[in-house]
This record gives structure tokens, C-alpha cells and sequence, in this order.
């Protein structure tokens, strides 16, 4: 099975993307992309969450001729998504688009794509190909009778093989579908096919709670296996929070360094605390820290200092009171209601010790 050390390398802006380059996260904005105050500004709370690379809807000419003034302003490489109209690539492509996203199935025949193909080539930008199994071909599905890992991996095979006509290499790949254990054969097959960076995603998961659950066993497992060089959670919610859910996975699966990790303990009978409460009130506060440190939030004694002493810094719970402790050491006994505030305390007081 090949894995992220192997793959293509390709640029997207200022970030590589496979060839061993670190997993990058993505999101898409909602906003009209021709609106460009209202993008602009969600692509830095998007940057700000810890995106690498955003992707904008361009269903229309207003959407492709605003990627000028938003390339000009942007912290973040821009992907056009392009559906049908080839015309949007080239005018993407020409006003500084940093990767264009594209079905080459959908945009009018080999003439449109190898146009789109040229038009990328003289501007060094890279095209993803985006399979889904909701929407393959339908001599694809007479043949397999069903959406398979296999039809999807022929689907690909021949749009790599279109643009390769056109000797246009630069190509990253998505195979997605709502479906987990499809999602994850596909991209396998995918990883055994193909040696170009691979776009990890389940797509259409759902609301917040639902989809990120899926995304994190769909692409945790994948990039557990070696798999993945680029990924996007996809949710029916703010896109922050897709970059926070990919973020999350990325550390979950070691692949991502730097940042506040938090651990709590499950409650229990012993609990004499409001643990959730408080474990969700540290978590808020601590995620706006710029630290590269692990942070406890435990429920008694039991699973206090000793349970948690590889934390930097925590709390154990007691009788409406806790103790705050650092790398295992107790520092000091509280109430409950200053718990949270003498944690954030003696954290920042230790800023760039």
C-alpha cells in the first residue's frame, strides 16, 4: 500500500501538499463568493481556527472575477470549485486561483478540459479531481450495479488518465461518499492505484455532532494507515468548526504538534464536583492559549496528580473544591468556583518560562 511519504508533491499557494509534507486542513467558506468583505472575513476565523487552505463556491462569472481582490487579501491559498462551466476554470485560473477543483466529467468534454488543463499548466496550478459515489458515471454504475471502491477507482483512473492526455500531471484526488467503510476502501484502493496526494473526506456526514463523529473514523482510520495528505471534515455547520474537528483528528492521530491538549476524566460516583460544567469551562478558556501543553481536568483523587502527572498542568476534584496541580505536584487547594480561574492563572503566569 503506498502512503503520504510517496505521493506527488504539489503546491496549493505557499502549501505543499503529499511528497511527505505535513497534513494540511482545509474548510470551504458559505459566503457568496462575491462578496468579498463577507469572505474575507470568513477566511481569517477560518485561518484563525487553524485552516491551511480554503475552497470557494464559483457558480457564476461575478464569483470567478472576484478572486482577484480576494487573492490580493487572502492569509490562505484559494481553491475554486468548479461544476459544468469550464469557462469558470480559465477565469479562475487567470485571476490567480491557487488549485482549481473540478469533475472533468461534468465540464463539456476533452476539449473544455484540456483547455482548463492548459490554462493551469502555464500558471503552475494544481487541479483536484473529485470523485464521489453519489454521482459516478452511469456506465459505472450499470457495470458495478452499485456505488463500489472499485467503480470509484476506475472513475478516477480515467479522469487522471484525461489530463494526462494533456500532460498535466498536478493532480490531487478525492473519493468520498456518506458512506464510511466505502469512503475508506475507496481511498485504499486509491492509495494502491495512484501515486498523487490524496484529499481525505466523508462527505455529506451531517450536523456537527453526527459528522464529525464519522469524519474522525473515516479519516482517522485512513491516516493511521499512512494514508491522506490534505483533509476536510465536512459538516452542516459553521466551517470553523470543520477546521477545529480537523485539527483535533490531526493531533488525535500524532500528526500535529503545538496547541493546548486537554484530558478529562468520564465522571463517576466518586465525583463530588460538577466535572462536565467545569471540564467544558476550562476547555473554552485553554483553547485561546498559544502553548504547546497538556492540561488535566480529573473528577477525585483517584484520578488526580498521580493518573494525570505526564499533564503540565490540572485539576483534581474534592468536596465542592479541588486541587490545582503542576506535573503532578500539588499547588494549591481551592473552591470550586475558582478552580478554572487559578488554573488560567498559573498557566499564563508561566508564559514563556
Amino acid at each position: 500500500m503506498n502512503d503520504r511519504e510517496h505521493t506527488k508533491r504539489i503546491q496549493v499557494g505557499a502549501v505543499p501538499v503529499g511528497g511527505g509534507a505535513p497534513v494540511s486542513v482545509q474548510s470551504m467558506c458559505n459566503t457568496k463568493t462575491a462578496d468579498v468583505a463577507a469572505t474575507l472575513a470568513q477566511i481569517a476565523a477560518l485561518k484563525a481556527a487553524g485552516c491551511d487552505i480554503v475552497r470557494l463556491a464559483v457558480p457564476d462569472m461575478d464569483a470567478a472575477k472576484a478572486i482577484s481582490a480576494l487573492k490580493e487579501r487572502s492569509p490562505l491559498p484559494l481553491v475554486a470549485d468548479i461544476h459544468f462551466d469550464y469557462r469558470l476554470a480559465l477565469e479562475c485560473a487567470a485571476r490567480g486561483a491557487d488549485a482549481i477543483r473540478i469533475n472533468p466529467g461534468n465540464i463539456g468534454g476533452a476539449e473544455n478540459v484540456r483547455a482548463v488543463a492548459a490554462a493551469c499548466a502555464a500558471k503552475g496550478i494544481p487541479i483536484r479531481i473529485g470523485v464521489n459515489g453519489g454521482s459516478l458515471e452511469k456506465r459505472l454504475l450499470e457495470k458495478y450495479g452499485h456505488p463500489t471502491a472499485e467503480a470509484m477507482a476506475e472513475s478516477a483512473a480515467d479522469h487522471i488518465a484525461l489530463l494526462n492526455r494533456f500532460d498535466f500531471d498536478a493532480v490531487a484526488l478525492s473519493m468520498k461518499s456518506s458512506s464510511v467503510p466505502l469512503t475508506v476502501a475507496a481511498y485504499r484502493l486509491a492509495a494502491e492505484r495512484f501515486d498523487c496526494p490524496l484529499h481525505l473526506g466523508v462527505t455529506e456526514t451531517g450536523t456537527s455532532w453526527n459528522g464529525t463523529i464519522l469524519s474522525a473514523v473515516g479519516i482517522g482510520t485512513l491516516l493511521n494507515e499512512g494514508i491522506g495528505d490534505t483533509i476536510r471534515v465536512s459538516l452542516t455547520a459553521d466551517p470553523v468548526e470543520e477546521v477545529r474537528a480537523g485539527v483535533a483528528i490531526l493531533k488525535a492521530c500524532g500528526l500535529k504538534k503545538g496547541g493546548v491538549r486537554l484530558i478529562s476524566c468520564p465522571t463517576c460516583g466518586r465525583t463530588q464536583i460538577d466535572l462536565i460544567s467545569l471540564a467544558r469551562e476550562v476547555e473554552e478558556k485553554v483553547s485561546r492559549l498559544d502553548r504547546d501543553i497538556t492540561v488535566a481536568v480529573m473528577g477525585c483523587v483517584v484520578n488526580g496528580p498521580g493518573e494525570a502527572r505526564e499533564a503540565d498542568y490540572g485539576i483534581a476534584g474534592g468536596r465542592d473544591c479541588g486541587l490545582i496541580f503542576k506535573k503532578g505536584e500539588v499547588v494549591g487547594t481551592y473552591p470550586y468556583d475558582q478552580l478554572c480561574a487559578r488554573l488560567l492563572s498559573l498557566i499564563e503566569s508561566e508564559a514563556g518560562q
